[in-house]
């Protein structure tokens, strides 16, 4: 992800955040706040775009770290364009994201998603995500319970752990 792609990545996430149900993030972001935690943050290792043939960005993939996990495991992200949607987006991102994983020496990846993200589920398991762990009732602004189901993926095998 470049400067120049933050307004493009920002309104796909903030559309996703608007229809709910698919991420546990629930506050729109500015273009200002989406840059310091998608672009800049300090926590960020990488964040690849899938562009589609008009150059447009159709999603992107955040990767970094979170003091929760182990230090040979990343935590992933990953949000693709609503509407039209460009198949295998998400696909072509993970493979780079994972590349670039195994070249700094990471061991697996970590994928946290909410329980009613069927999508999310859904693409995390293809990818080849097997489920580690369940955060029980975790509640959203409004106080309603949602589990948070975490996947792993282990880079040294090429496939799920």
């Amino acid at each position: 992800m470049m400067t120049e792609d933050v307004a493009a990545a920002c309104r796909i996430l903030n559309e996703i955040i608007e229809i709910g149900g698919s991420t546990a993030l629930e506050i729109p972001f500015s273009e200002v706040l989406f840059a310091q935690s998608y672009l800049d943050g300090i926590d960020k290792i990488c964040c690849h775009v899938a562009l589609d043939d008009q150059g447009e960005v159709a999603g992107f993939q955040w990767l970094g770290t979170h003091e929760d996990l182990p230090t040979d495991c990343a935590d992933i992200a990953t949000f693709t364009r609503r509407q039209p949607m460009l198949k295998g987006a998400g696909r072509a991102v993970f493979a780079e994201t994972a590349k670039h994983a195994v070249a700094l020496g990471f061991a697996q990846i970590n994928a946290t998603i909410r329980a009613d993200n069927w999508m999310g589920l859904s693409y995390y398991d293809k990818m080849g995500f097997r489920d580690y762990s369940v955060a029980y009732g975790k509640p959203l602004r409004d106080g309603t319970p949602v589990d948070r189901i975490s996947k792993r993926f282990d880079l040294r095998a090429g496939a799920a752990c």
